[in-house]
């Protein structure tokens, strides 16, 4: 892999992205119009610096410091960033317009139980811890996948608890629950 394709698989994140932003935007639209309320709104620009620094952060350190991919742990963590793109995808798949980038309850939704949701509480987060190491790892740029995995780790610590006050929240006001929280949670 050259430092070019990195590039073109940087952009290719990137486009994904987008596309997530707009499938959150309507799904913001469907859980509005159903008495959808939403949390966590001081540290979602926090989440949205992290994730646009982490693109930023991979192609500059990879062209600045002029260090091409390796050609076996490149190829390897391409391979990884495709596997949490197909996790992120099923995450959404799953969730429906309950999906979205934000914290957002709707009332009287049933829990979401099906799909990653089986295995884990917040599978989406998995993938996007693991593509914060694999895609930076991709294109040789060591030193953005260690700050982007301490900083998304500290915004866990506070996305995390947010969205489980928010179900709990809605839980306490003898709701059956759904919520759109960027494909993590259950409900």
């Amino acid at each position: 892999m050259t430092p070019g394709w990195f590039t073109v698989l940087v952009a290719l994140v990137a486009l994904e992205r987008v596309v997530e932003l707009v499938v959150a935007t309507r799904h913001l639209a469907w859980a509005t119009a159903r008495g959808g309320v939403e949390s966590g709104r001081r540290h979602y620009p926090w989440m949205v610096l992290l994730h646009t620094g982490l693109l930023a952060g991979c192609l500059v350190e990879a062209w600045v410091a002029h260090r091409g991919p390796h050609p076996v742990l490149g190829g390897v963590m391409a391979g990884v960033v495709v596997l949490t793109q197909l996790l992120r995808w099923w995450c959404i798949r799953t969730l429906g317009p309950q999906w979205n980038t934000r914290i957002v309850i709707v009332p009287g939704l049933a829990p979401v139980t099906s799909g990653p949701y089986r295995f884990l509480p917040h599978p989406n987060y998995l993938a996007v811890a693991v593509e914060g190491l694999a895609l930076p790892l991709a294109g040789s740029a060591w030193v953005t996948a260690i700050i982007f995995t301490v900083l998304n780790v500290w915004l866990m610590t506070i996305r995390i608890p947010a969205e489980e006050k928010a179900l709990r929240t809605l839980v306490a006001s003898g709701s059956t629950l759904g919520d759109s929280t960027g494909g993590e949670s259950r409900g």
